[in-house]
């Protein structure tokens, strides 16, 4: 299989929330309860651009399979070098190494969009995403108890960091 990572553009974004929305019903990956719409995601999109914060595709043989957006942290400028990272795939290709590709990939562009620090926003019992992000050094910076309730359920937030 053929990985690339390609900038996403606008023809993409359907795309991306085609996929993102797999993930709503999974109750693991996102806070959100359900579906959103492309104009829904257009402000999310166009806070991203190919010189300071990126979105990319994860394509497999030219298929777009997931996505990797580098997102501002919290908004003000004294933490321009730190970004949240998100990484999305589509279900039929989870389990196929592609997040271990895509941080590997990321951790490679770090230089080119001064990146300093990266912070995982992962829900405890999302144990995968966790394991996939120690793989690669991140460590446990926060543990928010039950602060997201989804479906009559508290849900706890592991924010995950590494510096670079």
């Amino acid at each position: 299989m053929e990985i690339s990572f390609p900038f996403a553009t606008q023809n993409d974004l359907p795309k991306i929330v085609q996929i993102y929305n797999q993930a709503v019903p999974t109750r693991q990956s996102t806070a959100d309860l359900e579906p959103v719409t492309v104009a829904d995601r257009q402000a999310w999109f166009d806070s991203h651009n190919q010189q300071h914060r990126p979105l990319w595709l994860i394509k497999a043989d030219g298929n777009t399979v997931g996505w990797i957006s580098l997102a501002d942290f919290y908004g003000r400028i004294a933490y321009d070098h730190t970004v949240e990272i998100s990484i999305y795939l589509d279900t039929d290709y989870r389990g196929h190494h592609l997040g271990t590709q895509a941080l590997k990939f990321v951790e490679s562009q770090t230089g080119n969009f001064e990146i300093k620090t990266i912070l995982a926003y992962v829900f405890g019992h999302n144990h995968p995403s966790q394991k996939l992000f120690k793989q690669f050094n991140y460590e446990q910076w926060a543990f928010l108890p039950e602060i997201a309730e989804m479906d009559g359920i508290n849900r706890d937030l592991v924010i995950l960091g590494k510096k670079f």
